[in-house]
């Protein structure tokens, strides 16, 4: 500690009395208090530590508070970028900063993967099972997608079947730790080889999008290292041979060697493992059942691989032969139809995450689908789409038609376009109307509009001063129906509509939604038909039969119903609609119940309806209009549309064709008019043609001309010829 206090001593080591006194070089910051340095009694003097002799601790110490302020003064002055700057204390609080960060984000890292990367998903199939659909009958109506088995078991597999795939696509697999530096810089270098490991291509089939892009990467090799961290070699290899896609639709070691070589695993031969093993880096360019020649080829350089591993010697390499295929498995169920692919996404909810296939039963009735394919067919629909919807009043779909030729598009038109609904929508008006307490023959103001913004027309301009309401609903009166709508209420209809199953936005406040303006897809608007057919509402269409329910889902259910009355009347206005109105066209010999629907311009033709009794009972569904909404040529729904769904419903009940009724004798008399069945409906040969009497209407003959329903009406006014909407 003195050697610091020498620094202000000129004399070197010598003390006070071996310097000289004369040697003045000794400049005394303050003279001490008392005598000069050569007085008498020095030996008394007193420094301020109360001590005759310098206190050196208490210079070094206040020394070393000196330099540490110059230093701090010092270090503030220097730029982070500094080695200086980290010096001391500073260092180590970085540091612990550093390792503190640095934890974090390995706890954060693992969380991500226990998240997004859980292990039992790598022991899932990576692509959906394939799923087989029967028709109530049981005959296969689509089978969907891929071909898998059960997983394999590494330990049964012959060497030979896990050298050919560790040879050609990570020979370093029992080495290395996920992500093989030397294979990627091997591959880029030869060309032989994947850049990716067996663990990485696990990381990628089964956690990841096939997206190609540096992000992914990073994630594929974060992913591995994760594996490799939980799992074996062996784990990890069976996960990615029971996985890895093989062409032809079929994934994994189990399935692709029964599809090509109808051969188990356990049992393939050198040759067959070495082309399996040459499949998985382009299944679909390798394919052996279409590509032999090019699998030949990639099985030859997997040889290749085995003989540089040391895994085959090259004479056993020069006596492989080819193997031959064996592919026994035949698919003639089509992939996909209208139904299939509407019922398709409802039975992967139900079905497990296996891997074996699997087969449903649908509701689907071939005798009906065939009779709607068959009538779809022969209807004379130009450029036109078609569609059509055939359900039980529970909501089992038993036929559906999505368009004229699914190969050509497989756009679903009965459940997939949102089409403006027509006049076929009116049904809830007058519904409402009715649950307001209207009648069926309360009178309806039919005259034009002329007042307001909004003046819909009826068809061809047709007026009258009233009509019921039954002769509204009958005759699809567009005034009639927007002054009901204004009556009611815009929220009374809507209302309606939403109770019986409409899902679809509805504007409020739009009188055009009473005449259809809004749009709905065939099947929603079908299912609302089937609501009023069986009285209990919103029915659920759907492709498999319900569980029967129990009496706690029957004390919850939120089903509703009409009263008695106002469904009969309903029943009646929907009966008059077909009997004497604009569905005239559809009209069956027994009870028939429907509406026809035409949207502005002709875009939409219509009709929906139902009939039958008992189990035999159908609601079906006919929507003809063009892809591009471009205007119909002259078709309405009370046209096609109408005659399609009555073609059908007389082949799918079994309705006799109408004919002439034979007129009874009297025994009284000569037989009179009055003989004959309630003088009103008289029909004239079996093409549908009718003579109808009533009273104060004089005689109509109904008949039809190049498919279009014609009346020929002659009454007190003279001959008038009318078309229905």
């Amino acid at each position: 500690m003195a050697s610091r206090f020498s620094r202000f001593w000129p004399f070197g080591g010598k003390s006070r009395e071996e310097v000289d006194p004369s040697d003045n070089r000794y400049f005394a910051l303050q003279e001490p208090y008392g005598a000069d340095w050569d007085d008498e009694g020095d030996d008394d003097v007193v420094y301020r530590s109360g001590t005759p002799t310098p206190d050196y601790d208490a210079w070094d110490s206040r020394l070393d508070q000196v330099d540490r302020k110059a230093a701090d003064l010092e270090r503030r002055k220097q730029s982070w970028w500094q080695p200086r700057y980290w010096k001391q204390r500073r260092k180590r609080w970085w540091a612990v900063r550093t390792l503190a960060a640095i934890f974090a984000l390995l706890i954060a890292i693992v969380a991500w993967l226990a998240i997004t990367a859980p292990l039992s998903k790598s022991l899932e199939p990576i692509a959906a099972p394939q799923i087989t659909l029967l028709a109530a009958d049981g005959t296969p109506i689509a089978r969907n997608g891929a071909i898998t088995d059960e997983p394999i078991d590494l330990k049964a597999l012959p060497d030979h079947v896990v050298e050919s795939f560790i040879a050609i696509e990570d020979r370093r697999f029992f080495t290395h730790w996920g992500v093989d530096p030397r294979g990627i810089a091997r591959a880029m270098w030869t060309g032989v080889g994947g850049g990716s490991t067996i663990t990485q291509q696990l990381a990628k089939n089964s956690f990841l999008t096939p997206e190609r892009s540096l992000s992914r990467k990073a994630r594929e090799m974060l992913i591995a290292f994760w594996l490799e961290t939980w799992l074996t070699k062996e784990e990890i290899l069976e996960r990615y041979l029971s996985n890895v896609y093989f062409g032809d639709n079929v994934y994994g070691l189990r399935a692709a060697s029964l599809h090509y070589f109808y051969r188990k695993p356990e049992n393939l031969k050198p040759e067959q493992a070495a082309m399996l093993a040459g499949l998985v880096q382009a299944p679909s360019r390798y394919a052996p059942t279409r590509h032999y020649d090019r699998a030949e080829k990639r099985m030859q350089l997997v040889v290749k691989s085995m003989v540089a591993a040391g895994y085959l010697t090259q004479a056993e390499a020069d006596a492989m032969p080819n193997p031959v295929i064996d592919a026994r498995a035949k698919n003639d169920v089509p992939t996909g139809t209208y139904f299939a692919d509407w019922a398709l996404p409802e039975v992967r909810k139900l079905s497990d995450s296996g891997y074996a296939s699997q087969t449903y039963t649908t509701t689907l009735d071939s005798r009906l689908q065939s009779i709607a394919r068959r009538v779809t067919g022969s209807a004379k629909l130009g450029n036109a789409q078609v569609a059509l919807v055939a359900m039980r009043p529970d909501g089992e779909v038993v036929a559906m038609i999505g368009g004229k030729d699914y190969a050509k598009s497989p756009f679903n038109r009965a459940t997939q376009a949102k089409r403006q609904p027509g006049s076929t929508f009116k049904l809830f008006v007058y519904l409402a109307a009715l649950e307001a307490g209207m009648q069926p023959d309360d009178p309806v103001d039919n005259t034009e509009i002329t007042a307001g913004s909004y003046r819909p027309q009826n068809y061809r301009g047709n007026y009258s001063d009233t009509l019921t309401l039954e002769q509204a609903f009958a005759q699809s009166s567009n005034v009639a129906a927007v002054r009901l709508f204004n009556q009611l209420g815009d929220e009374a209809v809507r209302n309606t509509a939403r109770d019986l199953g409409l899902d679809s936005a509805l504007p409020a406040g739009d009188p055009s939604v009473a005449l259809g303006s809004s749009t709905v897809t065939l099947l929603e608007l079908t299912a609302a038909y089937a609501g009023i057919a069986a009285n209990s509402f919103p029915v659920e269409p759907r492709a498999f039969e319900a569980e029967e329910e129990g009496w706690f889902d029957w004390l919850w259910s939120s089903s509703g119903s009409l009263p008695g009355s106002v469904h009969d009347d309903l029943e009646q206005m929907l009966r008059a609609a077909v009997n004497n109105g604009t569905g005239r066209a559809a009209m069956l010999s027994g009870p028939n119940y429907g509406k026809t629907g035409t949207t502005q311009n002709n875009r939409d033709a219509l009709f929906v309806g139902y009939a039958g009794e008992g189990e035999n009972e159908l609601v079906v569904g006919v929507w003809v209009g063009n892809d591009d909404n471009t205007p119909l040529d002259g078709v309405t729904g009370g046209g096609l549309p109408a005659r399609i769904w009555r073609d059908f419903m007389r082949q799918a009940l079994g309705a006799p064709e109408r004919t002439r009724p034979t007129p009874k004798a009297n025994p009284s008399g000569p037989v009179q008019p009055q003989d004959v069945p309630d003088l009103e409906d008289i029909p004239i040969g079996e093409n549908g043609t009718r003579l109808r009497i009533r009273d104060g209407e004089g005689v109509t003959l109904e008949t039809e001309i190049e498919g279009v329903p014609i009346d020929i009406r002659l009454d007190e006014d003279g001959l008038n010829i009318d078309t229905p909407d």
